[in-house]
């Protein structure tokens, strides 16, 4: 009978845990990551996008829509990279608590200075207005977010507020130290052909050269004169071509050939569950991915 009383006392309290957790909902794993980093053990966390998908592509589901119902609050990257489902999927779970401008609602680019700002028109591809959403192939600038997102957390939830503060400087740390060994690593080497833009924030932080884009313009595939014309301007030099895991690899092997450079396809988030080290892990893949094109 004790241990019976035992095992039910165990389960009701970690029951009222539970309840007591922050309900929150992660559009990507790279989100989940910096939610897990700042929340600790005070938040639960549902993930949207799967880490091999494209974010830009998802369709809303009825599941995405159950995690947000109850959600207190909301995780995206922003800068409009979820635009084209994630406004329907959160006014379809009719939370008023996670609409955009109410506190249970975050984006993580907002928090920071995007590059590439322009003008919308369709005739330069599938640009961002607001500026290149792709701000998790940063760490600093995650970082900087992350003390954003422990504000937002500490609004939501005072009882943690100094929990989340500390999980976030801890996040920061974290990174400043891995820093000095990823510049070390990416001194001098001469740059990559990407396939899209979704790498430009690594590039800039390391002032590592990006020497072209596979895409003609964002979001058309390459045409056979695009391929043609990157060989005639790249060729004799030294370089790498990297592309992500759901990209398509069409030409590419061609490319690589008449260049003589190796092509890589590195995932652009984080496995699922992810903590710092696995997002430091994905980073280290493609400065080891650049530094080879020495």
């Amino acid at each position: 009978m004790r241990a019976l009383a035992a095992l039910l006392f165990t389960a009701l309290f970690a029951s009222a845990q539970a309840q007591a957790a922050l309900a929150t909902v992660a559009t990507t794993t790279s989100a989940e990551m910096l939610l897990r980093e700042v929340g600790g053990t005070a938040i639960t966390i549902t993930t949207l996008a799967p880490p091999d998908r494209d974010v830009h592509t998802l369709q809303v589901k009825p599941s995405m829509m159950r995690a947000l119902r109850g959600a207190r609050l909301v995780v995206a990257i922003g800068a409009e990279l979820e635009s084209g489902w994630l406004p329907l999927a959160i006014s379809s779970a009719a939370n008023p608590r996670i609409l955009p401008g109410q506190d249970g609602y975050f984006e993580i680019a907002a928090q920071v200075p995007l590059l590439a700002k322009q003008v919308a028109d369709r005739a330069k591809g599938d640009v961002h207005p607001m500026g290149n959403p792709h701000v998790q192939m940063d760490p600093v600038r995650m970082a900087d977010a992350g003390l954003a997102l422990a504000e937002r957390l500490a609004r939501l939830d005072p009882a943690n507020a100094a929990a989340y503060r500390a999980g976030a400087q801890r996040f920061q740390q974290a990174v400043q130290a891995q820093l000095p060994a990823w510049q070390q690593q990416l001194a001098g080497v001469p740059g990559a052909l990407l396939y899209h833009k979704d790498a430009d924030y690594l590039m800039a932080r390391f002032n590592v050269p990006i020497l072209g884009y596979v895409e003609p313009l964002p979001g058309m595939p390459p045409t056979a004169a695009h391929l043609a014309r990157l060989v005639g301007q790249l060729r004799g030099g030294k370089g790498v071509i990297l592309h992500t895991l759901y990209q398509s690899n069409a030409g590419l092997e061609t490319l690589a050939q008449q260049l003589g450079w190796k092509h890589l396809a590195l995932p652009i988030d984080p496995p699922a569950s992810a903590t710092a080290s696995a997002y430091f892990a994905l980073i280290g893949q493609w400065t080891k991915a650049l530094a080879a094109a020495r």
